[in-house]
């Protein structure tokens, strides 16, 4: 796919598209989790990213919200499917969705909505839902107990592009690796050349050590499902709950989870965890070794029968005077014995294994002296080996857990991707029950409504009164104040906007024709000026051009200048609209004035009041057709010539 050729993608962002793995996938399905993940996208990029590329394999111009009106329209019916989502996700995914006059494009959503329809809405997924996330790439961490060597230049800089984590050293010969190895841990050596070196340390030589990045930093992996981990918990939790076939073992991936903590380290493990406290505890527990020995001395010393008193032999001792010939042939045992103490003391505190208390033995001098003191070198010794013990201990269990989840890496993209795809089809789901919606039919000119209901008004849905509506052709709507001749207008929009999304709409059945365009003009707020005028008449002027098949919605255009002038110009409109592939419905107060400025029989349908009942209009709220609707001061004239018996009211009433 050229991705430049995607409207509003440059070269630039196409590069970054570029470095995806499965970018036309994603720009296909409208993954906008996935196409976020290229370098320098927000979600809402890449949002409108995908909506280019879908308008562009379907060959939408994009042009069917014609007017700004139409536009807020779009904006508030999106706004309810996005109320019912859990995730940002699902948000911005949704705004993938358009209207369109391209079938192949409705059909496509349509296919989608029908399996989203059948989904049970279930609070426990809801809930597993609001966890659930596109994944996170992990941020580069240094790992340094690790190293990789190398004597040739070139892959220098590869490794150095290919492992940001670790350090890359250049070397001559072995006693350069050597030197390495006392120094890191483990040693990773990237030429053949230096097969069968003998070094002492964990030197391992892996030519093909940048095709494998999991063998020489797991921990790039284990980042991964780290800082994943709780999205990655969601994920599962909403496939159990929602009874979805999962992408890879979800008790697997717990397993894998549960041995390693939110900073990508190791545990469960007791030999690590073992070795960990070892190094974290050595400086302590020599110290404390140290005392213990020390204590078995002074004891003995206070205890022995010698020439002068022991407290003053203590005195003597503690002020610093020579005294080893003296410790040697008097506590001889007692030292060895003290040395013995202390050297358990360490064991035991540290909880050594055979084979890593060699340094104990040199820890503390073997000639008789007092106070004893350790060996700050053999200390430092006795550490550096209990950290490489700990290291090379973490460095294979991290490579065996990194190639157990090295197996899951891929499918859990899958696994959450399902994940946050489901939040999308049960926020169509959840529109669709709210708002008792079907799936409309196309094969008609117009629009054909039963039992429709705007879910826009401010009242709760359930007490919005149901209206059948049916147009073809130019139509006049007609109806008193506050009769819901907007309202209808807005249903009308809302149900051609759903439908040419390829959505659910909220009626008992709708049948309808594919339009190209939708211009909605809203009612103007009071008399425009003679530029605004002007303008209103331009926008007019341009769409009574052309053939194209639209949908025109405009509510009372007559508030623009003078009554009078007002129904000749709408007369004028309708007479170049009835000329074209075009349905309209324009809401006024002058449809008889109207009709009779123009020069064909212009369709007239009215919203009817029947009565007025304790100050209030009771209306029936579908709109009768070929019926001009009686005006609100007809009604209250007629309401008081009967109440009063007043003959004025009968005179007024007459001139109706």
């Amino acid at each position: 796919m050229e991705f430049t050729a995607i409207p509003g993608v440059g070269e630039k962002t196409a590069a970054s598209l570029a470095s995806l793995d499965d970018a036309e996938r994603a720009l296909r399905d409208g993954d906008v989790a996935a196409l976020a993940r290229a370098p320098g996208l927000t979600e809402g990029r890449a949002a409108a990213i995908a909506r280019a590329a879908i308008r562009q394999q379907h060959g939408d111009d994009g042009d069917f919200l014609a007017t700004d009106h139409t536009r807020e329209l779009y904006d508030d019916v999106l706004g309810l499917l996005q109320a019912r989502t859990q995730t940002t996700y699902a948000r911005k995914r949704l705004q993938t969705l358009f209207p369109s006059a391209a079938e192949s494009r409705i059909e496509e959503v349509r296919a989608f909505v029908g399996d989203a329809m059948d989904r049970d809405v279930d609070d426990a997924v809801l809930d597993a839902l609001s966890g659930v996330a596109p994944l996170q790439s992990a941020p580069t961490q240094r790992v340094r107990e690790r190293c990789l060597a190398t004597a040739d230049a070139e892959r220098y800089a590869e490794a150095e592009d290919a492992y940001p984590e670790l350090s890359i050293e250049i070397v001559e010969d072995g006693r350069d690796i050597a030197e390495l190895a006392r120094s890191y841990s483990t040693v990773v050596v990237l030429d053949e050349s230096f097969a069968g070196i003998d070094v002492e340390g964990d030197v391992r030589v892996r030519p093909d050590a940048l095709e494998h990045p999991e063998d020489i930093v797991p921990e790039r992996l284990l980042d991964f499902f780290a800082v994943n981990r709780s999205r990655l918990k969601a994920a599962a939790e909403v496939h159990e709950a929602a009874g979805m076939d999962p992408a890879c073992s979800l008790a697997d991936l717990r397993d894998g989870l549960a041995r390693v903590d939110d900073d990508g380290e190791l545990v469960g493990d007791d030999e690590l965890a073992r070795l960990t406290a070892a190094v974290d505890d050595v400086d302590a527990a020599v110290s404390t070794a140290e005392s213990v020995a020390n204590d078995h001395l002074r004891d003995a010393i206070r205890e022995q029968d010698v020439t002068i008193e022991g407290t003053d032999f203590l005195s003597l001792v503690e002020q610093g005077a020579r005294v080893d010939s003296l410790l040697d042939r008097e506590l001889a045992d007692e030292y060895d014995e003290a040395l013995a103490k202390a050297r358990e003391h360490l064991v035991d505190s540290l909880s050594l294994k055979s084979g890593e208390d060699g340094p104990v033995d040199r820890l503390f001098p073997t000639d008789p002296s007092f106070p004893v003191d350790h060996r700050e070198d053999v200390a430092a010794r006795l550490e550096t080996e209990l950290g490489a013990a700990r290291d090379q201990r973490a460095a294979r269990l991290k490579a065996d857990l990194a190639t157990d989840l090295g197996d899951l890496r891929d499918p859990v993209e899958t696994l959450v991707r399902d994940a946050l795809e489901l939040d999308v089809e049960l926020a169509v789901a959840r529109f669709a029950r709210d708002f008792e919606c079907v799936l409309p039919e196309f094969g008609r000119e117009g629009f054909d409504i039963e039992g429709g209901r705007s879910p826009l008004l401010d009242v709760d849905f359930a007490d919005v009164d149901p209206v059948d509506y049916e147009v073809s052709g130019v139509t006049l709507l007609s109806g008193v104040n506050s009769g819901g001749k907007t309202s209808t207008l807005d249903l009308v929009g809302v149900i051609v906007l759903l439908a040419h999304m390829g959505l659910p709409v909220p009626a008992e059945r709708v049948e309808l024709g594919v339009v190209e365009e939708l211009h909605y003009y809203a009612k103007s707020q009071g008399t425009l000026d003679a530029g605004a005028f002007e303008s209103t008449l331009q926008d007019f002027a341009a769409l009574t051009e052309g053939a194209e098949n639209r949908l025109v919605l405009v509510d009372e255009l007559e508030s623009i200048t003078e009554p009078g002038a007002s129904a000749k110009i709408i007369a004028g409109i309708l007479e170049e609209l009835d000329g074209q592939r075009t349905t309209a419905v324009f809401v006024s107060h002058l449809a008889g004035e109207i009709r009779e400025a123009a020069d064909f029989p212009v369709a007239v349908d009215g919203i009817e009041a029947v009565g007025l009942k304790d100050g209030k209009l009771q209306v029936n709220r579908s709109p009768v057709k070929d019926h001009l609707a009686r005006s609100t001061p007809e009604l209250i004239v007629e309401k008081l010539a009967g109440e009063s018996g007043n003959a004025f009211y009968d005179r007024l009433l007459k001139k109706f």
